[in-house]
């Protein structure tokens, strides 16, 4: 009998998300994936040193890298040194690569929410009653503070985002393997952003999701689209997640559940066979 692929799965089991336990969708998904494949955990830090042997290196919930940038960065610099298979593949042009993207995205008019990242583009903006200031390498919220138009003059540049703080109707994500789509999840209150619940949509709603993922090229990887819905209608991206996206597997039925677990397998397996 040949040998099952080896997948080392990268997960922080201890990270304090508020008011989430990530843990709990890491035992969930590999103790599926034990099904098709002999799995190993480890903690982001010790990921370089115990990579070599496996097959593929899954990276899911390990917590901001900011935590261990250094750490990370080794990984990532001896991973594609090595030719080591990872998913998500290492190439994303999005949160992967910090917010940079979202300036960008922004010069070259896509539906993102309007961003700038020097004092002399801030006139690009649509005015605000508040503006929302963030680090271009920031996650989790962390960072992240309001100020007003008369402040704006006063930020240090260069490490940091500017958006308007806009009256959204509610947020929505949708979720990706590779590039097929599996389900969608929106905050009905916007006050309460994880309150979550399954969402139904439209087959416009996947297409804008669509060209975000498409933009970003990644063959092997999951990706999560949050996007909001301005008063208008319009949906505009918030950010592309295509690290480590949390997946909110315990919110589904179970069917979906089961749909996104068998396209992980295949996934995983195109990806070892590659």
């Amino acid at each position: 009998m040949p040998a099952r692929p080896r997948i080392l799965y990268v997960t922080d089991l201890a990270y304090p998300a508020r008011g989430r336990r990530y843990c709990d969708e890491d035992i969930f998904l590999t103790a599926r994936l034990r099904e098709d494949f002999d799995v190993a955990l480890c903690h982001p830090l010790d990921a370089a040193e115990l990579m070599a042997g496996f097959d593929a290196v899954v990276v899911r919930n390990s917590g901001p890298v900011l935590h261990y940038q250094a750490a990370y960065e080794d990984f990532r610099a001896r991973a594609v040194r090595e030719g080591v298979r990872v998913y998500n593949q290492l190439t994303g042009k999005a949160d992967m690569a910090g917010k940079q993207y979202l300036v960008d995205l922004t010069g070259e008019g896509l539906p993102v929410i309007p961003t700038a990242d020097r004092a002399e583009d801030l006139g690009r903006l649509p005015e605000a009653a508040q503006y929302v200031v963030k680090p271009k390498a920031g996650a989790d919220s962390i960072g992240l503070r309001f100020v007003t138009a008369a402040e704006l003059p006063g930020l240090t540049y260069g490490d940091v985002l500017v958006q308007p703080r806009i009256d959204f109707r509610y947020e929505v994500s949708f979720y990706f393997v590779d590039d097929a789509f599996q389900y969608a999840l929106y905050a009905p209150d916007p006050g309460r952003r994880w309150e979550l619940e399954p969402y139904e949509p439209t087959p416009a709603d996947v297409d804008f999701a669509r060209r975000f993922v498409d933009w970003n090229a990644i063959e092997h990887g999951i990706q999560r689209v949050d996007a909001c819905r301005a008063p208008d209608g319009e949906l505009l991206l918030v950010e592309l997640e295509d690290l480590n996206p949390y997946l909110s597997l315990d919110l589904l039925d179970e069917a979906a559940r089961e749909e996104f677990v068998a396209a992980f397998k295949r996934a995983l397996h195109r990806l070892v066979a590659a």
